[in-house]
């Protein structure tokens, strides 16, 4: 693409990273028009702040006049209208991450943050390290980085931080994402069976990772978490530097003393038997305190100082959808975390119980991945779900999509946790929910929110509905 100024239209623009995307692009200089399904925060916002209009449902008008290029989201197939427009017109098309590649990453140092769970709070933090210590770094979030307010940056600096989705790349690139990446160095926090819809089974999952790994230089550098066998077979082949961050003895990062104090999250990290730093942070969950030390791990093996280091996580907010509070009313506090497998939730609900360990702790709960549709993983969820005092279930997002003998059924996922003794019903969608739970919700509680979609609006729902219930609360 020449550096003149184009029209780009993103179908499916309210993917995480292809807002993203689209916010780069229009730093460029481009002209950018957009296209979803449906459209819901926190993406829907970023796009109107930033004035790109978006289009709703999917249609092959959308396409009036025919952009210079399309770029076609993840979601989209066969069948879809603006697809079968862009084929039969042949207007040039490509995918998310291959225009990323070509338009921002060529020339550039890569730094990968890959892994079935916390990679965007992890790319978050390593970026917020790099601005910290004055390095200005580009970078593309798949979530609203709360400290720059945004999920992408981009600056002329040689360094290009991103988020690498093992998720399959486009309808006619059936790869992962993260393979057109080519890290210089990576970040690997974990392995395990997900996005059930594209992998058969945890070996296809850790032969993707295994390919990201075999990408990394000589020079480069791997920083992967040693709690997880998986994770310790994807990089055993490495060609590179790698060094193992976690909490056992032979960790080139240890984490060690990790406490909740004051609200604030506290730590040592430890080098070769010595003290290297200790750290703090506003973040609650032994997951987060992982996710900084492979943050600071990467950035110290890049030269950046460790009081910036420091300094950086002790200043750093969170993602816009990970364990947030969307709303105090009458002494309920209603989180919102972005939920996509079982152990997602356990480690959102063991952190909320740190942070909240007097509370009576709600799971409100949608299965609305493409893993958690499925009930492959239901023995888990049940195991996670247990963690919680009280467990509310909603039907299973487009359950008509998967076939009767995959599908989870809440039904039964509510019968295991009752006769484990944990309180548990199943409600069939926001409205009943919220008309549910209101009049049981007592002072104190917690409601942690669990969805990787919009819910139905419960995020809005609920608040109001408690508004009504404590009028005189703020």
């Amino acid at each position: 693409m020449s550096d003149s100024c184009k029209h780009i239209h993103l179908s499916g623009i309210c993917g995480t990273a292809m807002a993203s995307l689209a916010g780069l692009l229009q730093l460029q200089g481009h002209r950018i028009t957009g296209s979803d399904k449906a459209a819901y925060p926190p993406m829907s916002d970023l796009l109107r702040s930033l004035g790109i209009p978006v289009m709703e449902p999917y249609a092959a008008a959308n396409l009036d006049p025919a952009p210079d290029l399309v770029v076609i989201g993840n979601a989209l197939s066969r069948g879809n209208p603006e697809v079968e427009r862009i084929l039969d017109e042949r207007i040039p098309f490509a995918s998310m991450a291959a225009l990323l590649h070509d338009e921002f990453l060529k020339g550039r140092e890569s730094l990968v943050v890959a892994g079935t769970h916390g990679k965007t709070t992890t790319t978050s933090m390593l970026a917020w390290v790099y601005q910290t210590a004055s390095r200005e770094p580009s970078f593309l979030i798949g979530g609203v980085a709360e400290n720059f307010g945004s999920s992408f940056q981009l600056r002329s600096t040689r360094t290009f931080i991103l988020e690498g989705d093992e998720y399959d790349t486009a309808f006619f690139d059936k790869g992962p994402k993260f393979l057109h990446y080519f890290p210089d160095a990576l970040i690997l926090t974990h392995v395990e069976f997900d996005h059930a819809d594209i992998y058969a089974d945890l070996e296809a999952v850790k032969t993707a990772f295994k390919r990201l790994v075999n990408l990394v230089p000589r020079r480069g550098l791997i920083v992967a978490y040693d709690g997880n066998p998986n994770v310790t077979e994807c990089v055993a082949r490495a060609l590179c530097r790698v060094e193992r961050y976690g909490f056992s003895e032979n960790a080139d990062w240890r984490i060690k003393n990790l406490r909740h104090e004051a609200g604030l999250t506290k730590w040592e990290v430890w080098r070769e038997g010595a003290l290297w730093a200790e750290l703090e942070m506003s973040l609650a969950g032994e997951h987060n305190a992982l996710n900084a030390t492979a943050a600071a791990a990467l950035a110290a093996g890049h030269g950046v100082e460790k009081k910036s280091i420091r300094q950086a996580l002790a200043s750093f907010k969170s993602v816009k959808r990970r364990l947030e509070v969307r709303a105090e009313i009458g002494g309920i506090t209603v989180i919102d975390d972005f939920a996509h497998h079982p152990t997602a939730i356990r480690e959102t609900l063991r952190a909320l119980r740190s942070v909240y360990p007097q509370a009576r702790l709600w799971a409100v709960l949608e299965p609305r991945s493409n893993t958690l549709r499925r009930k492959v993983l239901e023995a888990d969820l049940v195991e996670s779900l247990r963690l919680a005092d009280r467990v509310v279930l909603a039907g299973v997002f487009q359950q008509q999509r998967i076939p009767d003998a995959e599908r989870l059924h809440p039904e039964d996922v509510v019968r295991a946790l009752q006769a484990e003794g944990t309180n548990a019903e199943l409600l069939p969608n926001a409205d009943a929910i919220v008309n549910g739970i209101t009049p049981h919700l007592a002072p104190g509680d917690v409601v942690a929110i669990l969805s990787n979609g919009g819910f139905d609006g419960i995020y809005e729902k609920l608040p109001a509905r408690l508004g009504e219930r404590f009028p005189s609360a703020d």
